[in-house]
């Protein structure tokens, strides 16, 4: 496991968590999309990276 697959994959679980707060906290839904998008591109950057797609 690379360091930065290892910070993509952390900071996707964050702001996957950040949906989930935003979502109860009934903010915007752009915003819950925004944060959405970005969790999911950290995600699956990070576990490309992993499989070794970008190195």
């Amino acid at each position: 496991m690379t360091g930065l697959s290892t910070i993509l994959i952390v900071v996707g679980l964050f702001l996957a968590g950040g949906v989930y707060s935003f979502w109860k906290q009934k903010m915007p839904k752009g915003l819950i999309v925004l944060v959405s998008i970005g969790a999911v591109m950290c995600l699956v950057a990070g576990v490309m990276r992993l499989q070794g797609v970008w190195d």
